[in-house]
């Protein structure tokens, strides 16, 4: 069975180009699964494409704020999990 742990939340949301924005407490790393999840939202994807002021990234750590392409639209507060396992 697979077991989720935050990583980070929503900050903010951009719809015309589908990019979230996610202030980030733990690593999250290219190709993770991620489970977002708030109160209309629900989703899982995986994570294929990072940017901090936008570079390119493979890995971001906790305490950084980063731009996400996101598979459906996310609002602000939305809770970010790493599903593991």
């Amino acid at each position: 069975m697979s077991e989720e742990r935050e990583v980070g939340k929503v900050t903010h949301y951009f719809s015309k180009i589908g990019v979230a924005v996610i202030e980030l407490k733990d690593t999250l790393k290219d190709g993770q699964t991620i489970h977002i999840k708030g109160a209309t939202t629900d989703f899982t994807q995986t994570v294929s494409s990072m940017q901090i002021e936008h570079k390119e990234v493979q890995e971001a750590e906790g305490g950084q704020s980063i731009g996400m392409k996101v598979a459906e639209p996310v609002r602000e507060h939305d809770q970010v999990f790493v599903v593991e396992g």
